[in-house]
């Protein structure tokens, strides 16, 4: 289908696949390709685990206290619904062209997905697995390994597979408005000359490395955490 969409639009508009695998090779050959996707992943993972920690954090002190939650819930809100570009442009205007404007505004726009799925999550804990932790003496760490942790697992999976595809998707807009490396910057430089053959060439190999780790490191720890769950036919 794409060899035959390129003869019908033309290279200019779709070039080949093998056009496309020439430059990823000459990329590849060069170093300059897993120098791009080094440094994105690098930026995934840092403002990825950034925010899962902060954000659950949050959500499990929103969901178990009434009075956090009002006072956080009118800011979640307000997170929630506000565009990641404006925290970008605002994140490199007042930190200035640097990682931690970046890796700070791709965590910022994830933190609040995470804290409303965990805060659902800690509002649906079981109440009687709590009064019976609390009759055993359960110290605190033992607790919250084998009472809590277990039950929020699904919500905690749901906040790592929908956050991680939106830090990829941010992370190109960071790469794209202030970075000088990346995938991001990349398809910006491929834009700029309209080169889509350069554009297809970062990203394929850019959603090919997504693909790679939700297949052999999401999941594979999805099904381990809830490997306790009755199986279902």
């Amino acid at each position: 289908m794409w060899e035959v969409g390129s003869s019908v639009a033309g290279s200019r508009l779709l070039p080949s696949p093998q056009a496309v695998l020439t430059v990823i090779g000459a990329e590849a050959r060069s170093g300059a390709l897993f120098f791009n996707l080094g440094a994105t992943l690098a930026r995934v993972i840092a403002s990825f685990v950034l925010a899962m920690a902060i954000g659950s954090a949050l959500g499990m002190a929103m969901g178990r206290n009434k009075a956090i939650d009002r006072f956080c819930d009118p800011w979640l809100i307000v997170l929630l619904n506000l565009p990641a570009l404006v925290v970008i442009v605002l994140a490199y205007i007042w930190i200035g062209l640097n990682e931690v404007a970046a890796i700070g505004a791709v965590a910022l726009n994830k933190l609040p997905n995470t804290a409303a799925t965990v805060r659902e999550g800690a509002r649906a804990l079981d109440r009687s697995l709590d009064e019976m932790a609390e009759v055993f003496v359960m110290p605190l760490r033992a607790r919250f390994r084998h009472v809590i942790l277990p039950q929020l697992a699904p919500y905690l999976a749901a906040a790592t597979r929908s956050g991680l595809s939106l830090v990829w998707k941010i992370v190109l807009v960071v790469e794209l408005l202030g970075r000088s490396n990346g995938v991001g910057f990349e398809i910006g430089t491929a834009f700029q000359l309209f080169d889509v053959t350069r554009l297809l060439a970062y990203a394929l190999p850019f959603v090919a490395l997504m693909l790679a780790i939700e297949t052999f490191i999401v999941q594979p720890i999805e099904r381990h955490v809830s490997r306790w769950r009755p199986k279902h036919a």
